[in-house]
């Protein structure tokens, strides 16, 4: 007989109700019934946690291996029998190497007449092409009279590679070897798919000992190491270390999505901080080497300045996205699109700018000549502009300000604006003259910053400009202090400010809280 019970009653009384209409014989038929059950769960969470763990790396190590190459470089002494310097080998405190090479080096110094030797240096690369192509470093290869390819073959094969390019912006370079031997390549994955924690293996030369293999994850994405203006990398926590620069960063499909540049390091050995150039930006990169043998970049024409909390508020943003452009060269693709100084670049070709850091990226992958929409976000209204890009040269230089010698204001003495905790003073002859400002700035000179105030904590100090308040321009202190007082009175809890230092453009937003 089969007994039901509903009762919501908690406690012992209840446990001890609920067991008793239940009879011994069908509570084990209960477990019999469940087990296929539980065996499918398990099994499931087993393939899972192998999926997310390969229990071996073998068989992806095994086919891209051979796609894999060491490099060596030299560099002849000069005409003058000199010859670079080759740094010391990097070895642990008290080791009998760090001492044995240490006297050999301070031998050589001492010793002119000792015979002129070859720099060389050691590093990796891949095949990215049957035809020969190998992508690597351009630091791998830089300043290189002879350029050494060792594949990783039963003969250890060695090819002299000719330089098809280079592009020091990314610290990347395209190699070319002649060879009718088959060879093994690597094709490009998404690197803007690859997600924190997933699996990558690093393939390469370190110290000099031939293909090595290491295993980890990506541990960031979008690290900005200040190595350049384009700075996107991987970080990985798979083992890097000296010589395995150029080498692939492969995912389980065995697809590159990096290539080895950088390790951070206080010894020179691997701590488990590694960085990778994205595939997403080398392969176009590489591909431009490959067709021309550099790479063209497009060019906008703004100096722009990341958007701070307060200088969101400032200007009515509802985040802190995009760009702010700060200063638009005169005659470049931005000034005639429309863009003007006090915009916030939100879009650019239909992506979304996420920051100040990602706008360079955005129009430095865009081709030269394309006209791009571009939405922008001034005096709290989205715009739409459509910019044609022109193409970034290594000599572009921002254009002065525009504007003939200024005209003497009238002579006053400083004016204290106790809300932010500046004196400000017209520009006059004498002003000039004692912050040594250029004939062209026009604008309230800061003559003091008190400490512990707003403009302190901002950094503004005696010298700086103020060229608008709340994007509208200032030419005396008055005016400066009519627009603090609208803000207040508007409730505003941050005031906008572009500033002139030193022939720069910076916008800086001031809390009127407190």
């Amino acid at each position: 007989m089969t007994h039901s019970v509903r009762s919501h009653t908690t406690g012992p009384r209840a446990r001890q109700a609920v067991v008793a209409v239940v009879p011994p014989a069908q509570r084990w038929l209960g477990w019999v019934l469940a087990l296929p059950l539980i065996a499918a769960l398990l099994m499931a969470g087993q393939a899972q946690a192998q999926r997310a763990a390969p229990e071996s790396f073998a068989d992806l190590a095994e086919r891209i291996l051979p796609a894999v190459v060491n490099i060596s470089t030299s560099q002849r002494p000069n005409a003058g029998g000199e010859h670079p310097a080759v740094p010391m080998p990097e070895f642990p405190p008290g080791s009998p190497f760090e001492e044995f090479f240490r006297d050999f080096f301070e031998r050589q110094q001492r010793d002119p007449g000792a015979p002129s030797r070859q720099a060389t240096s050691l590093g990796s690369g891949f095949v990215i092409d049957a035809t020969g192509y190998i992508v690597t470093n351009n630091h791998v290869i830089e300043g290189a009279d002879e350029i050494t390819v060792i594949f990783q073959d039963e003969e250890q094969t060695e090819l002299t590679a000719e330089l098809i390019g280079t592009d020091p912006a990314t610290d990347l370079a395209l190699l070319k070897v002649e060879t009718n031997a088959k060879l093994t390549t690597l094709g490009w994955g998404n690197s803007d798919t690859i997600r924190v924690g997933d699996w990558v293996v690093a393939i390469g030369n370190p110290f000099g000992l031939g293909g090595t293999v290491t295993a980890g994850i990506i541990s960031a994405r979008s690290r900005d190491i200040n190595a350049g203006s384009y700075d996107d990398f991987l970080q990985t926590d798979a083992a890097i270390n000296r010589g395995n620069s150029g080498g692939p960063l492969v995912n389980l499909k065995g697809e590159v999505i990096g290539i080895n540049t950088a390790i951070f390091s206080q010894t020179g050995g691997s701590v488990g901080i590694g960085f990778a150039i994205p595939s997403a930006m080398a392969k176009n990169v590489i591909a431009q080497l490959r067709e021309t043998g550099k790479v063209r970049r497009g060019w906008l024409g703004v100096q722009i300045q990341p958007v701070t909390p307060e200088i969101a508020d400032s200007m009515q943003l509802p985040d802190t996205k995009g760009a702010l452009v700060a200063m638009v060269t005169a005659g470049g693709p931005a000034e005639k699109g429309g863009i003007k100084p006090g915009d916030v670049i939100l879009q650019f070709d239909g992506r979304a700018v996420t920051s100040s850091r990602s706008l360079p990226r955005m129009v430095a992958e865009t081709a030269v000549d394309k006209v791009v929409n571009v939405e922008v976000f001034r005096r709290g209204k989205r715009q739409d502009l459509k910019i044609a890009l022109g193409e970034l040269q290594p000599e572009v230089v921002q254009a002065a300000l525009p504007g003939g010698p200024s005209q003497p204001a009238p002579e006053q003495g400083p004016e204290v604006i106790a809300e932010v905790g500046v004196s400000l003073a017209a520009i006059t002859p004498d002003v000039r003259q004692q912050f040594e400002l250029s004939d062209q700035v026009k604008g309230v000179a800061v003559t003091k910053v008190e400490p512990n105030t707003p403009a302190a904590q901002r950094g503004l100090q005696p010298g700086d400009v103020i060229v608008e308040v709340s994007q509208q321009e200032v030419s005396s202190p008055a005016d400066v202090r009519e627009r603090v007082a609208k803000a207040k009175e508007n409730g505003q809890k941050a005031l906008l400010m572009l500033v002139e230092r030193q022939g720069e453009l910076l916008f800086v937003a001031l809390s009127l809280e407190g």
